[in-house]
Protein backbone atom coordinates (compact mmCIF):
# COMPACT_ATOMS: atom_id res chain seq x y z
CA UNK A 1 0.00 0.00 0.00
CA UNK A 2 2.56 2.49 0.81
CA UNK A 3 4.55 1.45 -2.55
CA UNK A 4 1.25 2.11 -4.31
CA UNK A 5 0.82 5.79 -2.35
CA UNK A 6 4.56 6.84 -3.53
CA UNK A 7 4.07 5.90 -6.91
CA UNK A 8 1.23 7.65 -7.32
CA UNK A 9 2.46 10.63 -5.60
CA UNK A 10 5.27 10.42 -8.29
CA UNK A 11 2.95 9.97 -10.75
CA UNK A 12 1.13 13.30 -9.65
CA UNK A 13 4.19 15.35 -9.75
CA UNK A 14 5.67 13.79 -12.91
CA UNK A 15 2.44 15.35 -14.41
CA UNK A 16 1.83 18.63 -12.60
CA UNK A 17 6.02 19.29 -13.68
CA UNK A 18 4.98 18.28 -17.08
CA UNK A 19 1.76 20.52 -17.36
CA UNK A 20 3.56 23.55 -15.31
CA UNK A 21 6.24 22.95 -18.61
CA UNK A 22 3.76 23.09 -21.19
CA UNK A 23 2.63 26.76 -23.30
CA UNK A 24 -1.19 27.04 -23.34
CA UNK A 25 -3.30 28.74 -25.62
CA UNK A 26 -6.84 29.81 -25.29
CA UNK A 27 -8.95 31.72 -28.22
CA UNK A 28 -12.26 31.91 -30.04
CA UNK A 29 -12.33 30.90 -34.11
CA UNK A 30 -15.16 32.83 -36.17
CA UNK A 31 -16.04 31.76 -39.81
CA UNK A 32 -18.68 29.97 -42.15
CA UNK A 33 -19.50 26.83 -42.03
CA UNK A 34 -20.19 25.01 -45.55
CA UNK A 35 -22.06 21.91 -46.14
CA UNK A 36 -21.21 19.39 -49.02
CA UNK A 37 -23.59 16.75 -49.18
CA UNK A 38 -26.73 15.42 -52.01
CA UNK A 39 -28.50 18.26 -51.90
CA UNK A 40 -27.66 22.26 -52.33
CA UNK A 41 -24.16 24.00 -53.72
CA UNK A 42 -21.04 21.55 -53.99
CA UNK A 43 -18.63 24.27 -53.53
CA UNK A 44 -16.07 23.12 -51.09
CA UNK A 45 -15.67 26.29 -48.82
CA UNK A 46 -16.82 29.73 -49.04
CA UNK A 47 -20.42 29.21 -49.42
CA UNK A 48 -22.77 31.97 -50.10
CA UNK A 49 -25.69 32.86 -47.85
CA UNK A 50 -28.61 31.16 -49.06
CA UNK A 51 -32.57 32.84 -49.24
CA UNK A 52 -33.65 35.24 -46.76
CA UNK A 53 -31.98 35.52 -43.62
CA UNK A 54 -35.04 35.29 -41.51
CA UNK A 55 -35.30 31.92 -42.70
CA UNK A 56 -32.33 30.54 -43.31
CA UNK A 57 -29.63 32.51 -41.00
CA UNK A 58 -25.99 32.92 -42.24
CA UNK A 59 -24.00 30.21 -42.94
CA UNK A 60 -21.47 30.58 -39.87
CA UNK A 61 -19.06 28.70 -37.43
CA UNK A 62 -18.41 30.35 -33.85
CA UNK A 63 -16.37 28.32 -31.29
CA UNK A 64 -13.76 28.60 -28.86
CA UNK A 65 -10.30 26.78 -29.10
CA UNK A 66 -7.40 25.43 -26.79
CA UNK A 67 -4.19 24.49 -27.78
CA UNK A 68 -1.62 22.95 -25.93
CA UNK A 69 2.01 23.64 -27.18
CA UNK A 70 4.47 20.52 -27.18
CA UNK A 71 7.65 22.31 -29.04
CA UNK A 72 7.95 25.24 -31.74
CA UNK A 73 6.60 23.00 -34.36
CA UNK A 74 3.66 20.93 -32.65
CA UNK A 75 0.41 21.26 -30.89
CA UNK A 76 -2.13 19.64 -29.90
CA UNK A 77 -5.63 21.50 -29.99
CA UNK A 78 -9.48 20.88 -29.09
CA UNK A 79 -12.35 23.19 -30.89
CA UNK A 80 -15.59 22.96 -29.74
CA UNK A 81 -18.07 24.91 -32.10
CA UNK A 82 -21.48 25.69 -33.33
CA UNK A 83 -22.29 25.49 -36.82
CA UNK A 84 -25.68 26.78 -38.89
CA UNK A 85 -25.68 24.51 -41.89
CA UNK A 86 -27.47 25.75 -44.86
CA UNK A 87 -28.35 24.04 -48.28
CA UNK A 88 -30.65 25.26 -51.15
CA UNK A 89 -30.76 23.17 -54.64
CA UNK A 90 -31.43 26.56 -56.13
CA UNK A 91 -27.40 27.81 -55.49
CA UNK A 92 -25.93 24.00 -57.45
CA UNK A 93 -24.52 24.15 -60.16
CA UNK A 94 -26.02 20.81 -61.31
CA UNK A 95 -29.00 21.00 -63.50
CA UNK A 96 -30.87 18.33 -61.50
CA UNK A 97 -30.58 20.17 -58.29
CA UNK A 98 -32.10 22.97 -59.27
CA UNK A 99 -34.66 21.41 -60.88
CA UNK A 100 -35.36 19.57 -57.42
CA UNK A 101 -35.36 22.40 -55.51
CA UNK A 102 -34.96 20.93 -52.26
CA UNK A 103 -33.64 23.05 -49.48
CA UNK A 104 -33.37 23.03 -45.60
CA UNK A 105 -30.84 23.82 -42.43
CA UNK A 106 -29.26 22.33 -39.84
CA UNK A 107 -27.65 23.09 -36.09
CA UNK A 108 -24.36 20.98 -35.60
CA UNK A 109 -22.17 21.57 -32.67
CA UNK A 110 -18.90 19.68 -33.14
CA UNK A 111 -16.27 18.75 -31.08
CA UNK A 112 -12.49 18.72 -33.14
CA UNK A 113 -9.56 17.04 -31.62
CA UNK A 114 -6.35 17.44 -34.02
CA UNK A 115 -2.23 17.40 -34.38
CA UNK A 116 -1.20 20.77 -35.76
CA UNK A 117 1.99 20.74 -37.57
CA UNK A 118 3.58 24.26 -38.26
CA UNK A 119 6.33 24.55 -40.80
CA UNK A 120 8.67 27.11 -38.37
CA UNK A 121 9.01 27.73 -35.17
CA UNK A 122 6.28 29.92 -34.30
CA UNK A 123 5.76 28.77 -30.60
CA UNK A 124 9.08 30.10 -29.81
CA UNK A 125 9.61 32.63 -27.11
CA UNK A 126 9.76 35.69 -30.06
CA UNK A 127 7.89 38.85 -30.58
CA UNK A 128 6.20 37.86 -33.61
CA UNK A 129 6.86 35.12 -36.53
CA UNK A 130 4.34 33.91 -39.22
CA UNK A 131 4.03 29.92 -39.93
CA UNK A 132 1.89 27.87 -41.98
CA UNK A 133 0.72 24.94 -40.47
CA UNK A 134 -1.23 21.51 -41.18
CA UNK A 135 -3.55 19.25 -39.45
CA UNK A 136 -5.60 16.60 -38.78
CA UNK A 137 -7.41 14.64 -36.37
CA UNK A 138 -10.89 13.47 -35.24
CA UNK A 139 -14.27 15.31 -35.19
CA UNK A 140 -17.40 14.28 -33.20
CA UNK A 141 -20.88 16.17 -34.31
CA UNK A 142 -24.06 16.25 -32.78
CA UNK A 143 -26.75 17.08 -34.94
CA UNK A 144 -30.93 17.42 -35.97
CA UNK A 145 -32.47 14.63 -37.77
CA UNK A 146 -35.67 13.94 -38.56
CA UNK A 147 -37.84 10.20 -38.48
CA UNK A 148 -41.11 9.07 -40.56
CA UNK A 149 -43.63 8.10 -38.92
CA UNK A 150 -45.68 6.11 -41.70
CA UNK A 151 -49.70 5.04 -41.56
CA UNK A 152 -49.70 2.52 -44.56
CA UNK A 153 -53.36 1.50 -45.52
CA UNK A 154 -55.65 0.44 -48.32
CA UNK A 155 -55.88 4.62 -49.57
CA UNK A 156 -51.86 4.77 -49.90
CA UNK A 157 -49.42 6.10 -47.50
CA UNK A 158 -49.51 8.84 -44.60
CA UNK A 159 -46.55 10.25 -43.33
CA UNK A 160 -45.46 12.43 -40.49
CA UNK A 161 -42.28 13.71 -39.73
CA UNK A 162 -40.45 14.42 -36.25
CA UNK A 163 -37.59 16.11 -34.89
CA UNK A 164 -34.84 14.05 -33.57
CA UNK A 165 -31.03 14.48 -32.68
CA UNK A 166 -28.24 12.25 -33.86
CA UNK A 167 -24.35 11.97 -33.07
CA UNK A 168 -22.04 10.75 -35.94
CA UNK A 169 -18.04 11.12 -36.30
CA UNK A 170 -15.75 12.58 -38.74
CA UNK A 171 -11.73 12.67 -39.96
CA UNK A 172 -11.10 16.84 -40.01
CA UNK A 173 -7.74 17.83 -41.61
CA UNK A 174 -7.15 21.38 -43.04
CA UNK A 175 -4.23 24.35 -43.64
CA UNK A 176 -3.64 27.19 -41.71
CA UNK A 177 -1.73 30.35 -41.47
CA UNK A 178 -0.72 31.52 -37.72
CA UNK A 179 0.55 34.90 -36.76
CA UNK A 180 2.00 35.33 -33.42
CA UNK A 181 2.56 38.75 -32.57
CA UNK A 182 3.29 40.85 -29.34
CA UNK A 183 4.56 38.08 -27.47
CA UNK A 184 1.45 36.48 -26.11
CA UNK A 185 -1.08 36.71 -29.25
CA UNK A 186 -1.60 34.96 -32.24
CA UNK A 187 -4.16 35.34 -35.31
CA UNK A 188 -4.58 31.96 -36.89
CA UNK A 189 -6.53 31.99 -40.71
CA UNK A 190 -7.68 28.67 -41.56
CA UNK A 191 -9.54 26.00 -43.92
CA UNK A 192 -10.90 23.20 -42.49
CA UNK A 193 -12.65 19.93 -44.60
CA UNK A 194 -14.42 17.52 -41.86
CA UNK A 195 -16.10 14.59 -43.90
CA UNK A 196 -18.20 12.87 -41.69
CA UNK A 197 -19.40 9.05 -41.20
CA UNK A 198 -22.88 10.18 -41.98
CA UNK A 199 -25.38 10.75 -45.26
CA UNK A 200 -28.24 12.74 -42.54
CA UNK A 201 -26.83 16.15 -42.16
CA UNK A 202 -28.91 17.49 -44.98
CA UNK A 203 -31.90 15.19 -44.40
CA UNK A 204 -31.15 13.30 -47.68
CA UNK A 205 -31.63 9.92 -46.29
CA UNK A 206 -33.75 8.10 -43.97
CA UNK A 207 -32.24 4.55 -42.27
CA UNK A 208 -34.60 1.96 -41.28
CA UNK A 209 -34.41 2.76 -38.04
CA UNK A 210 -35.68 6.14 -38.48
CA UNK A 211 -38.97 5.06 -39.84
CA UNK A 212 -42.09 3.60 -37.95
CA UNK A 213 -44.63 1.48 -39.39
CA UNK A 214 -48.46 1.44 -38.70
CA UNK A 215 -50.11 -1.38 -40.82
CA UNK A 216 -53.16 -3.07 -41.01
CA UNK A 217 -51.89 -4.62 -44.36
CA UNK A 218 -50.00 -8.28 -44.82
CA UNK A 219 -46.14 -8.19 -44.43
CA UNK A 220 -45.51 -8.39 -48.34
CA UNK A 221 -47.81 -5.32 -49.02
CA UNK A 222 -46.52 -3.34 -46.15
CA UNK A 223 -42.70 -3.67 -47.01
CA UNK A 224 -43.72 -3.10 -50.56
CA UNK A 225 -44.95 0.19 -49.40
CA UNK A 226 -42.39 1.33 -46.90
CA UNK A 227 -39.93 0.90 -49.78
CA UNK A 228 -41.38 2.65 -52.22
CA UNK A 229 -41.23 5.39 -49.89
CA UNK A 230 -37.75 5.19 -49.46
CA UNK A 231 -37.10 5.43 -52.68
CA UNK A 232 -39.09 8.13 -53.46
CA UNK A 233 -38.01 9.93 -50.13
CA UNK A 234 -34.00 9.37 -50.10
CA UNK A 235 -31.95 11.78 -53.01
CA UNK A 236 -28.67 11.65 -53.68
CA UNK A 237 -25.81 8.89 -53.58
CA UNK A 238 -26.40 6.85 -50.87
CA UNK A 239 -22.23 5.26 -50.98
CA UNK A 240 -21.40 9.11 -50.58
CA UNK A 241 -20.94 11.01 -47.18
CA UNK A 242 -21.83 14.69 -45.94
CA UNK A 243 -18.87 17.08 -45.32
CA UNK A 244 -19.12 20.13 -43.35
CA UNK A 245 -16.25 22.31 -44.03
CA UNK A 246 -15.63 25.84 -42.14
CA UNK A 247 -13.14 28.93 -43.03
CA UNK A 248 -11.97 30.61 -40.25
CA UNK A 249 -10.04 32.75 -38.36
CA UNK A 250 -8.91 32.61 -34.53
CA UNK A 251 -7.73 34.90 -32.03
CA UNK A 252 -5.81 33.03 -29.23
CA UNK A 253 -3.62 34.28 -26.30
CA UNK A 254 -0.97 32.30 -24.54
CA UNK A 255 -0.11 32.39 -21.18
CA UNK A 256 2.06 30.26 -18.64
CA UNK A 257 5.15 29.23 -18.01
CA UNK A 258 7.47 29.17 -21.84
CA UNK A 259 7.61 25.03 -22.31
CA UNK A 260 10.96 23.21 -22.20
CA UNK A 261 12.01 23.21 -25.43
CA UNK A 262 15.30 20.40 -24.55
CA UNK A 263 17.02 18.68 -26.66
Amino acid sequence: MKRELTFTLVAIFCFLSLAKAQRHEVGIQMGMSNLVGDIGSTNYVLQKPVGNISDYGLPFYAGIMYRMNFNPYQTIRLNVGYNNIQFNDSYAKENYRRARKLSGTNSVVSADLVFEYNFLPVNEEQVSMISPYIFGGVSGFYMNTVKAHLNVNTYGTQVVYSNDKAFTLGIPFGVGLKYKFNYNWALSGEFTFRPTFSDQVDYSMLKDSDITVKSLLPTGDTAAAVQAFKDQRNVGNLNSKDWINSATIILSYSFGRPPCYCK
